[in-house]
């Protein structure tokens, strides 16, 4: 098994209760919570989603090769 290593962004919401999160090394990859906590678990599924989608469609860049690392956690 691979592991990955993303940076992640999250921002409170300007208009809501809770917070956004997004990769910015994964464009169209981000989602949302009511805490920071929950926020963490959900941007760490869509991202775990999104690479999972881009392997089956063949589209993995080359650029997330130097990105294995042994390191689990979001």
């Amino acid at each position: 098994m691979k592991f990955y290593d993303f940076g992640i962004v999250m921002e409170k919401e300007p208009e809501d209760e809770g917070y956004f999160a997004y990769s910015p090394s994964l464009p169209g990859c981000f989602s949302n919570g009511m805490t920071i906590e929950e926020t963490r678990r959900n941007i760490r599924v869509a991202i775990q989603q999104h690479i999972a989608a881009l392997l089956a469609h063949n589209q993995i860049s080359s650029s997330l090769a130097p990105l294995t690392a042994a390191r689990r956690g979001c």
